[in-house]
């Protein structure tokens, strides 16, 4: 029997990429999506669709005819985010998609502290309504996003506080999200999974921990938000922008992003990676804090 057609959005990206690979290892056949086909990877059994923008609403109906579901990677954030899934949605329900799975947020709500946060909360509710079979993958922070977010002199700032986050690989990410979309029968249907780190760490631990990994003194500058907002002012970002990258520290500060779930566990049947393991096995996140890097 054919198994159903899988549409994987953003499939040049980090989530999307790793989904499409893993997929495409069991032979499930997969459709590609992207801005430009020309970056997605070419990858035995998979296709790639024209190109497609989430705010197109005919591109994408044309992107995704015939495919059975769709996994959706949110799009680029921006003040029209939760407009483009929004037509995404639609115009896959009308090129006849019968299942989404969704890329959401951990704590997504309408009131989050973390404004894009509020974005995934808007486009899960717009999932449910439509009444379409839906399952949404809430991650937390990334683990790649501790070394990336400090800077070459060694800080990693921001006004986090004392407040604890439960970042998750990316490679937990697409091996849960693999496992839901292989999964055909009616288990996940209607399921929000928390897909967080095994354990919940202070940035100062983060610290501590590249600090034993480079070599150097890593520390951590708890700013104020005033702090937060003037040293990210000579990035020329737009406001909504910069809002979005300090409200993310703010929600570390409020508790809000220290969820620690076993879901990854559950749908994987492996241990979710931690901080220090994941350090270990990708040193190329945080060759920019070696000694003599600079």
């Amino acid at each position: 029997m054919i198994s159903p057609l899988v549409a994987v959005t953003g499939a040049s990206g980090a989530v999307g990429g790793r989904v499409a690979a893993r997929l495409a290892r069991t032979g499930v056949p997969v459709r590609l999506l992207g801005r430009d086909p020309s970056r997605l990877p070419r990858l035995p059994g998979t296709a790639a669709a024209p190109p497609a923008t989430y705010g197109d609403a005919e591109a994408m109906r044309r992107a995704l005819d015939g495919a059975h579901t769709l996994f959706l990677v949110s799009a680029h954030e921006s003040p029209d985010r939760v407009t483009e899934h929004t037509i995404a949605v639609d115009a896959a329900l009308a090129a006849g998609v019968e299942r989404v799975v969704y890329v959401s947020f951990l704590g997504a709500a309408p009131d989050a502290t973390f404004t894009f946060a509020r974005d995934h909360w808007y486009t899960e509710a717009h999932i449910r309504m439509t009444g379409v079979r839906h399952t949404f993958l809430r991650d937390g922070w990334y683990l790649a996003g501790i070394p990336a977010m400090t800077g070459a002199d060694g800080v990693l700032r921001g006004p986090g506080g004392e407040g604890r986050v439960s970042a998750v690989s990316h490679d937990d990410i697409a091996d849960s999200a693999s496992a839901v979309l292989l999964d055909e029968g009616t288990t996940h249907d209607g399921a929000t999974y928390d897909l967080t780190g095994p354990v919940a760490f202070t940035l100062a631990e983060a610290a501590g921990e590249l600090s034993r990994r480079t070599g150097r003194a890593i520390r951590y500058v708890a700013e104020t938000v005033e702090e937060a907002y003037a040293s990210r002012a000579g990035y020329g970002a737009p406001d909504w922008e910069v809002a979005g990258w300090v409200t993310s520290y703010e929600a570390i500060a409020a508790g809000e992003l220290a969820t620690v779930s076993d879901a990854v566990l559950t749908l994987t049947g492996c241990p979710a990676q931690d901080l220090a393991t994941f350090l270990q096995e990708n040193p190329d996140s945080y060759s920019h804090l070696l000694p003599g890097s600079s």
